[in-house]
C-alpha cells in the first residue's frame, strides 16, 4: 500500500528545465520591478490589474480598504501615483479589474459579510468614481467580458462564523452600459435536488443548507467569445457555467479527485517525516480550485484551474480532521502504522465524505490537488500535472520545500495541508506560443506550464523570488511571533504569499515585451517580471 521515494532535499529532480525538443527554445522569468507598500502580512497587496492605455496598475490592498494605483511606465521603478479610496463603501476591498476603455471596477464587501456587497466604478486616469451597484453577499472576485461592456462578480455568499446566518451564492451580471444595471444568476433552481448534486459529486454539505446557500461562487473565467463563463465553486468542488446573456447558470460540473495512489500524482502528506517524501498514498484530494482562466486554441475553449484546496471551518461547523484522529476502516486500511506522524497522521482531511455505516473512514479525502488542471468545454479534464509542482520545488528550491508563507524557519511545514497551494492563474501567449502562469500561494513562487496543446501540457520552467535565509519580519512580539502590519516586512526577504497574477502581451508592455504582474499578500509586494525566450 505504501510506496515511496525518498528525496534527498539538495537532490535536482530534472524539471527546471525540460527538453523541448520540437522546437528547442524555453521561456524565462525574471524580476526587473518591484514594489513594496510596506504592509507585512496584512493583505498589502492582493489582486492587481492592469490598463495599458494609461499604463498603471491597479492593486488591491485590503489593509487600507483602498485600490493602490502604480504608474508602470518605468517597470523598473513601478512607483505609487495615487489611490482609490473604499472605506466609505465597507471594509473589505476584494478585487479589482479593468477594462480597455479606462473603467476600473471594485469588489467590496459590507460591515457584515453576509449582507449585500457593492461593486465602485472608478476612472483610471483621474480615479473619480462613476457609479456604484449593488450586488450579493461576499463580492469575492469580478471579471470584465472581453469587449469590456460587462461586468461579472462572484459573490461567495460565505456564512457567519457561528452557521447561524447563509446566505446564498451569486453571480451579478452588471450591464455597464446600461446604467449599470444589475442582474442577478443565482442557484435557487437546485434547490431540492441536494440528493442528486451530491450523488454527482457537488459537495452540498453546510449545516441545514439547501443547495443555493451552499454553493459559493470564488473566481471567475469569461470565453473568449464572452458568452458564457465558468466559476470556481471552491467549497463544493465544481464550477457553474454561466449564459452572461440570460443571466442563468446553465449546468454544475463536479470536478473530481485526484488519485493520489496513482504514479505521477504522488504527494508529501507528512510535516513530520523529516524531509522531502513525495510518494503514493491511498488518499484522494478533492480538487477544489480556486483561480481560474480560459484560452482558446484552435476553435475551442479551454479552461485551467489552480487546485488550491480549501475547508470549511468555523465555530459553528467545521469539517476539519487529522487522519490520526480517525477511525479507520481496518478492512481499507490494515496497518494501523499509517496513522503515524511520520506517514498520514498529520494529514488534514474532511470528516464530510469517506465514512461508512459504523462511522470508520473507508476513504480519505483532502483538500486541494496541489496540481493545475486543464479542462474542456464540455467539463472533461484533460489534462493535471500531477505531482510536477513537488518535484519542480524540490529540484530548484528544495530549503523551502511546503514552506509557509510567513517564515522561512518553515520547511516542510505545509506538507499536511495542501502542500505548495497553487491559487493564482493567469494565462497568456508569448511568441506564438501559450503559458500558463502559476502562482503558488505558500512556498511562493511562479511555475509556468506550455498549454500550446492543452491535452499535451508541458511544464517549462518554475522562479521563486524569496530569499529563505533572512528572518521575513523586522519584530516580533515576547513570545516569538511575528508582529503583522506597516514596517514589519523585511525588505530583502523578496516576495511571499503571491496571489494575483496579471500577465501583459507584448503590445500593451511599456517595454514591448511582454510582462507578468505579481500582487504578494504575505509581504505586501507587487513585482513586475519580464517574461523572455531564450533559443537554446
Amino acid at each position: 500500500m505504501l510506496r515511496t521515494l525518498m528525496i534527498p532535499a539538495a537532490v535536482a529532480l530534472g524539471l527546471a528545465s525540460p527538453s523541448h525538443a520540437w522546437f528547442d527554445r524555453s521561456l524565462e522569468l525574471e524580476v526587473i520591478g518591484r514594489h513594496h507598500s510596506t504592509i507585512f502580512d496584512e493583505g498589502g497587496a492582493e489582486i492587481a490589474a492592469y490598463h495599458p492605455g494609461t499604463q498603471r496598475v491597479f492593486v488591491v490592498n485590503a489593509k487600507d480598504a483602498r485600490v493602490d494605483v502604480l504608474d508602470l511606465r518605468d517597470p523598473t521603478d513601478p512607483r505609487k501615483v495615487g489611490a482609490i479610496a473604499l472605506g466609505d463603501l465597507g471594509p473589505g476591498v476584494n478585487s479589482v479589474a479593468v477594462n480597455e476603455q479606462g473603467l476600473v471596477a471594485v469588489a467590496v464587501e459590507a460591515d457584515s459579510k453576509q449582507a449585500p456587497g457593492v461593486v465602485a466604478f472608478h476612472r483610471a486616469d483621474d480615479l473619480s468614481r462613476v457609479a456604484t451597484a449593488t450586488v450579493g453577499s461576499l463580492p469575492d472576485a469580478l471579471i470584465f467580458t472581453p469587449d469590456g461592456a460587462t461586468v461579472l462578480v462572484a459573490n461567495e455568499g460565505e456564512p457567519s462564523d457561528d452557521y447561524s446566518v447563509d446566505p446564498e451564492g451569486s453571480i451579478s451580471i452588471i450591464d455597464v452600459g446600461d446604467g449599470f444595471s444589475v442582474r442577478t444568476a443565482d442557484f435557487t433552481r437546485f434547490i431540492g435536488h441536494e440528493d442528486t448534486l451530491r450523488a454527482r459529486g457537488i459537495r452540498i454539505f453546510g449545516p441545514g443548507a439547501h443547495a443555493a446557500q451552499d454553493l459559493e461562487p470564488e473566481y471567475i473565467a469569461v470565453a473568449p467569445d464572452g458568452r458564457s463563463a465558468w466559476v470556481t465553486l471552491q467549497e463544493n468542488n465544481a464550477v457553474a457555467e454561466v449564459d452572461i446573456r440570460r443571466a442563468t447558470i446553465r449546468r454544475l460540473l463536479p470536478l473530481g479527485t485526484q488519485d493520489h495512489e496513482a504514479v505521477g500524482n504522488e504527494l508529501d502528506p507528512s510535516n513530520r517525516d523529516a524531509g522531502i517524501a513525495i510518494g503514493r498514498w491511498p488518499v484522494h484530494g478533492l480538487l477544489q480550485p480556486d483561480a481560474i482562466d480560459s484560452f482558446g486554441s484552435g476553435r475551442r475553449v479551454f479552461y485551467v484551474t489552480a487546485n488550491e484546496g480549501d475547508s470549511r471551518d468555523y465555530d459553528g461547523f467545521s469539517e476539519e480532521a487529522r487522519v490520526k484522529d480517525l477511525a479507520l476502516d481496518p478492512v481499507t486500511f490494515p496497518d494501523p502504522s499509517i496513522q503515524n506522524d511520520e506517514q498520514l497522521g498529520r494529514l488534514k482531511i474532511t470528516t464530510a465524505l469517506g465514512s461508512n455505516d459504523a462511522g470508520e473512514h473507508s476513504q480519505l479525502f483532502s483538500y486541494g490537488s496541489r496540481s493545475i488542471s486543464i479542462w474542456n468545454s464540455r467539463g472533461r479534464r484533460i489534462f493535471d500535472s500531477g505531482s510536477q509542482l513537488a518535484r519542480a520545488i524540490a529540484a530548484a528550491r528544495p530549503e523551502g520545500f511546503n514552506a509557509t508563507n510567513d517564515d522561512n524557519d518553515s520547511f516542510d511545514a505545509r506538507s499536511d495541508d495542501k502542500g505548495s497551494e497553487p491559487e493564482g492563474v493567469v494565462v497568456g501567449r508569448v511568441w506564438g506560443r501559450t503559458y500558463a502562469f502559476v502562482g503558488l500561494e505558500r512556498v511562493g513562487g511562479i511555475a509556468v506550464f506550455d498549454v500550446t496543446e492543452p491535452a499535451r501540457a508541458r511544464f517549462e520552467t518554475y522562479l521563486n523570488p524569496r530569499d529563505f535565509g533572512v528572518d521575513v519580519c523586522l519584530r516580533r512580539d515576547k513570545a516569538g511571533d511575528c508582529k503583522t502590519g506597516p514596517g514589519q516586512a523585511h525588505p530583502g526577504a523578496g516576495d511571499l504569499g503571491p496571489e494575483g497574477l496579471v500577465f501583459i502581451p507584448w503590445h500593451q508592455s511599456p517595454t514591448w515585451r511582454p510582462l507578468l504582474v505579481v500582487a504578494n499578500e504575505v509581504s505586501g509586494t507587487t513585482t513586475v517580471l519580464q517574461i523572455r525566450i531564450r533559443h537554446r
